[in-house]
């Protein structure tokens, strides 16, 4: 391998530690994502078969786990067939066939053998969820994208001091007053779990959904001042870059959530005693944590920490809201954000003058000045793709 072939490897890593991998040209939205993933969804898939097994069936159990091997090995077997492999040999890579038999194999078990219908459907639902969700993290450098943000997240929380210096002392005020009323802790505590957390995943809907309205525009932005090169982004590339960027807002809104749970556990825990506690919700509390404090009791109680929950989730929303219709805050984050990717936007443009040196086509459709290089492509040995990977 040359030192060419060797920038590009090592430009391609770089764009996956930068949450960007997307910006790999030829990247399979099925093939590549899902073949790293193999050995995750090789867990998920024996562990949903063992899960079909009817454990009131005894004895009964063993037969059901060979019946069930039977079909599993039928099946891959078959499909290997079909794919112009080994009946039993294993799939060096992942495409729609196999992910089809991921989703129906482990939900056919139980209707099969058990007649559990609902549960084989309910099975392939959650297959389905896993594959979103595998798609989510591994396509799109999920995991290295929110390391990205954390390391840079107070060089990114600088874009919004002026919103937080307008924002904050408007929102501890009302805050405060509902914090310290019965009606907010009662709301709070006298519901049921179930109907609790699907009030404060409102509230984090709500707010995602604010920050999501305003991606299209930051995306564009981002790309005009960064300068991305003379080659256009393609639609894998932005949306990859608006993951980037509602990541970054989210981490930050997450951050003044936060800050604002653990200022009113503290506050509660200091001015909301016991016998006010006692007034308010008409009935005891578990005690989560208690200390002595100059001669008082300080307590931690599960009532406390769901009001304070309830009041960040709000406060999040709040600021999700103020961050979507404050045009400073927007140019602001815009410019840090475009600093922070201006050097993957610099390796992405010589990353493809590399390549198109190579006779690699940089854009659908571009004519290339000849065969590209094999010591920068990966070829399938099942289906002949090739990448510049």
């Amino acid at each position: 391998m040359d030192a060419d072939a060797r920038r590009i490897r090592e430009l391609e890593r770089g764009f996956r530690r930068d949450g960007l991998p997307n910006l790999i040209v030829d990247l399979s939205a099925t093939e590549d994502t899902f073949t790293r993933a193999i050995p995750f969804l090789t867990l998920v898939f024996v562990v949903e078969v063992m899960n079909a097994l009817d454990v009131n069936a005894g004895w009964a159990n063993l037969l059901l786990g060979l019946g069930g091997a039977v079909v599993l090995f039928g099946g891959f077997g078959l499909l290997n067939v079909v794919r112009g492999r080994r009946f039993l040999s294993i799939p060096q890579r992942v495409g729609i066939p196999e992910l089809v038999v991921f989703v129906t194999l482990p939900a056919l078990l139980p209707v099969l053998f058990s007649r559990q219908f609902l549960f084989g459907f309910t099975t392939i639902l959650a297959n389905v969820a896993i594959l979103v969700l595998t798609y989510v993290v591994v396509g799109f450098g999920l995991v290295f994208i929110v390391w990205w943000v954390v390391v840079r997240l107070f060089a990114l929380l600088g874009a919004s001091v002026a919103v937080l210096v307008r924002a904050v002392p408007l929102l501890l005020f009302f805050s405060l007053v509902s914090f310290f009323t019965t009606e907010i802790w009662q709301v709070f505590t006298a519901t049921d779990s179930a109907t609790y957390w699907t009030a404060i995943g409102m509230f984090v809907l709500l707010g995602m959904g604010f920050l999501v309205v305003r991606l299209p525009s930051v995306v564009r932005e981002v790309q005009a001042e960064s300068h991305g090169g003379d080659v256009p982004f393609r639609r894998r590339e932005r949306l990859n870059l608006a993951l980037v960027a509602l990541i970054s807002e989210s981490l930050q809104v997450a951050f003044v959530s936060g800050a604002v749970w653990l200022f009113y556990v503290l506050l509660g825990a200091l001015l909301v005693s016991a016998e006010v506690r006692g007034a308010w919700l008409l009935q005891p509390t578990t005690v989560i944590w208690d200390v002595a404090w100059f001669g008082e009791r300080v307590q931690v109680t599960a009532a406390l920490l769901r009001v304070a929950t309830g009041v960040a989730g709000f406060a999040g929303l709040y600021y999700a809201v103020t961050i979507l219709v404050d045009s400073a805050y927007r140019d602001q984050f815009v410019d840090t954000l475009s600093q922070q990717l201006r050097d993957t936007f610099e390796r992405r443009s010589e990353y493809l003058d590399l390549l198109r040196r190579r006779g690699v086509a940089v854009v659908p459709g571009e004519p290339t000045g000849g065969h590209a290089d094999p010591a920068v492509q990966r070829s399938s040995p099942e289906s002949g793709r090739s990448s510049a990977t």
